[in-house]
């Protein structure tokens, strides 16, 4: 069973866009949620403790910024 891959972000976010090119790079299906876009997404990233984007979700876990510990966070994901 394959878990769900979020990932907050904003238009315009450099980083945002390079966590979701190595996802994608990586055959990672992930859903885009835009913090500008809706106010419960902007909740949602604060309940991790983050302030900013791009946070990327993985069931309970969670990343923020474009950093080696994405390749943990989604380890189980990638075949």
């Amino acid at each position: 069973m394959s878990k769900k891959v979020i990932v907050y972000s904003t238009d315009g976010c450099v980083e945002c866009n390079y966590v979701k090119k190595m996802l994608e790079d990586k055959g990672v299906p992930f859903e885009v949620r835009d913090v500008m876009a809706k106010r419960e997404y902007q909740l949602e990233v604060e309940k991790f403790g983050f302030m900013g984007v791009p946070v990327t979700v993985v069931g309970d876990r969670a990343v923020k910024g474009f950093k080696p510990e994405l390749n943990d966070l989604i380890k189980d994901i990638v075949e």
